[in-house]
């Protein structure tokens, strides 16, 4: 097996552990994430189109604002196709 394959598995799986370990610590499981994606489509879809199968919401870390603590975040990118009328 070539070097850069082993490279790109130990980094898939690097990025695997880190995914699993963020929703542990936010306490937020892939059935949750999916139903604030739903939500998400479900209130954007309001104002804009957008293309939801390049909707990617993730759970990340970030630091707080108030304190140095490393806290969880929610990541939405949301491609948005074209913004709707208002009615």
């Amino acid at each position: 097996m070539p070097l850069l394959s082993r490279k790109t598995s130990k980094r898939v799986a690097k990025d695997r552990l880190k995914l699993v370990l963020i929703h542990d610590r936010a306490n937020c499981s892939p059935e949750l994430l999916d139903m604030i994606k739903t939500d998400i489509i479900k209130v954007i879809s309001k104002y804009m189109e957008i293309d939801e199968e390049g909707l990617d919401v993730k759970m990340g870390n970030t630091k707080s604002e108030i304190s140095d603590d490393i806290v969880p975040a929610l990541y939405a990118n949301i491609p948005i196709k074209k913004m709707r009328k208002a009615k």
